[in-house]
């Protein structure tokens, strides 16, 4: 499939006012949707570190892609872009598909702390599936406090993944 961005295509206009780099990343955000040809809202909220951009159509699963790989490289690009023409501007931008980050980091955490306790029962270590640097971190930051275990990343990208093992 080659996606196809109509030039001609505006970007809808938010309700309230928002700040230069709320209004940059939307219309990046924006195009990216409209090129793989999904139509959704884009709901952005702001604080002192971070702006989080929140997709919501009934089919998100073209944006989330498999093991959330196309949101994360969607994400990717819009920071790129954002920067390159705001290097002013260090807010962490999160792109969010209808809460598909929380519910990742929830499976990600139940999967640590499952294996885990079953590093504590076994006493052998165990290799988890090889996952993003993001993902990696939410295993290792879960794990950080649970006695007995400790976690160590290994391989080489894309195949880097957690290992688990007793302390």
């Amino acid at each position: 499939m080659i996606a196809r961005v109509d030039s001609a295509a505006a970007p809808v206009a938010p309700e309230v006012e928002e700040s230069e780099l709320a209004a940059r990343v939307r219309e990046v955000l924006d195009t990216i949707t409209t090129g793989i040809e999904v139509r959704c809202r884009i709901a952005i909220e702001e604080d002192d570190e971070t702006l989080t951009a929140t997709l919501g159509a009934p089919e998100l699963g073209r944006v989330i892609g498999k093991h959330g790989q196309t949101i994360d490289a969607i994400q990717y690009l819009v920071n790129a872009i954002v920067y390159r023409s705001q290097p002013d501007s260090r807010k962490s931008v999160v792109v969010d598909a209808a809460g598909y980050r929380d519910r990742r980091r929830s499976s990600l955490e139940s999967l640590a702390v499952r294996n885990a306790e079953r590093v504590l029962e076994t006493g052998t270590a165990v290799e988890l599936d090889p996952m993003s640097a993001v993902e990696r971190k939410v295993v290792h930051l879960r794990l950080q406090e649970f006695e007995g275990v400790e976690t160590r990343s290994e391989g080489t990208e894309p195949n880097r993944f957690v290992v688990i093992a007793p302390a």
